[in-house]
Parts: C-alpha cells; sequence; structure tokens
C-alpha cells in the first residue's frame, strides 16, 4: 500500500517543482509558520502530498500543529485509539513528504 501512495505522489507532484502552487489548510499553515526553510514552492509540494496521503479533516488537524507543536505531541502520546490511528496515517504522511519535498535553498 505505502509503494502505491508513494508512486501516486511522486507521479502527481513531480519533484514538485512543476511550476503549479497548491494552496490548502497545509500549506497555508506552513507559510503562516513563519519557518526559514518555509517558501511556497516547499509548503505547495508538502500541499500536495497531504492530498495524495490525508483526508481533508486530517489536513486541518496536521496543519493546526504548525501553530501548536504540543498539540502534536499530545496527540503523538495519546492512548486513544483514534489518535494513535491518526498519528500513524499523520507519519506515512510526513515520511513522505520528507522523501519527496526538498527545501530550495
Amino acid at each position: 500500500m505505502r509503494y502505491f501512495l508513494m508512486a501516486g505522489a511522486l507521479a502527481s507532484t513531480v519533484a514538485c517543482g512543476g511550476g503549479r502552487v497548491v494552496s490548502g489548510d497545509i500549506s497555508q499553515a506552513c507559510l503562516a509558520a513563519n519557518r526559514s526553510a518555509a517558501s511556497p514552492a516547499l509548503c505547495s509540494c508538502v500541499q500536495q502530498v497531504a492530498n495524495q496521503s490525508l483526508s481533508g479533516g486530517d489536513q486541518a488537524r496536521a496543519a493546526s500543529f504548525f501553530a501548536n507543536p504540543q498539540l502534536a505531541q499530545d496527540t503523538r502520546q495519546s492512548d486513544r485509539p483514534a489518535d494513535e490511528r491518526f498519528w500513524t496515517r499523520y507519519r506515512a504522511f510526513a515520511d513522505l513528504a520528507e522523501q519527496i519535498c526538498v527545501p530550495v535553498a
């Protein structure tokens, strides 16, 4: 399953440099977080990976982590089954985005 997800994300993002800026909860939060590596191209790439691997609700929840990193930590440490399932999906998304979306210096 992960192979198909990765292949689909790779095919659709074309190294995330296709010149098309994709906007959504994740890309907006990425840019608003004002981190030094954040750029419209990088945040758009991460959004494209999110579109391939997370539902809209998961994207909204993940976007909240940019403004409140403690929320991510609380979710990761939670014993609630729903949080554990979300964290598994989120980590798969984050790992894939890390592999595909390389910050441009």
